[in-house]
């Protein structure tokens, strides 16, 4: 909420929020001057959009019917300009049903995409995507080929969905630049300190609004407060009409 206060972004995205519908902090982002959806479940999970003026539309989950991708997806409409906000499962292990459930979910939201939308049309897909599609996207590529988020199986599910008609915000801006990442483990002493991090969480959009770009950066400040999330924010700014 103070980083909400202070930056006044017109949209934010949030993923695994971790918290039950009714014990969400709703009338904290009402007060700061935020309409805020949100699907969640204890413990797990979790999306929500905040935004300074209130989505025309709004859907959860993927419409195949899988009632599990409600706490995963969000899609709001904001003047004509649809945002899908996901937090893509993990995978957990290669060698699982987990691993499975993620390349599946991929796909799926590839069908989702060609199915509803246009690439012509102006469309963001941003969040915890859970893929370092580059070797430059982690500090140490040799030892860390192989996890669930850097390993060619997701390289190529992240890389369908993309070719629907995505451009990744952050790569425009930032062609071949490395040091750059989104997620700092918990588990690494001095993490942040040491660039020890992974650029798993993303901003994409359709040519319309690439073209537009005006920049997009990563935000380390909200890393390097007293109690942190693991993820850090990835901004972006585009041109209006």
């Amino acid at each position: 909420i103070p980083w909400l206060r202070e930056q006044r972004p017109d949209v934010l995205c949030l993923q695994e929020t971790k918290v039950a519908d009714g014990q969400f902090p709703a009338d904290e982002f009402l007060a700061a001057g935020y309409h805020v959806t949100f699907r969640g479940e204890k413990q797990y999970n979790g999306v929500a959009i905040a935004s300074r003026e209130k989505p025309e539309a709004v859907r959860f989950g993927l419409p195949d019917g899988d009632p599990a991708d409600e706490d995963r997806l969000i899609t709001a409409v904001f003047k004509g300009i649809t945002v899908v906000n996901t937090y893509v499962p993990q995978g957990r292990e290669r060698e699982t049903i987990h691993f499975a459930y993620k390349l599946d979910w991929f796909a799926r939201l590839r069908q989702f995409f060609a199915r509803t939308y246009s690439p012509a049309a102006p469309l963001i897909w941003c969040g915890d995507l859970n893929v370092a599609p580059e070797e430059i996207d982690v500090h140490d590529p040799k030892r860390l080929l192989g996890h669930v988020c850097f390993t060619p199986e997701v390289w190529e599910a992240f890389a369908a969905v993309r070719s629907w008609g995505l451009d990744d915000m952050f790569r425009r801006q930032h062609p071949g630049e490395t040091g750059h990442y989104t997620f700092f483990d918990y588990r690494v002493p001095g993490a942040v300190q040491r660039g020890l991090g992974w650029r798993i969480d993303h901003i994409l959009a359709t040519s319309t609004l690439a073209s537009r770009l005006l920049g997009c950066d990563i935000d380390m400040a909200p890393r390097l407060a007293e109690k942190p999330s693991d993820h850090t924010i990835l901004v972006a700014d585009f041109a209006t009409d």
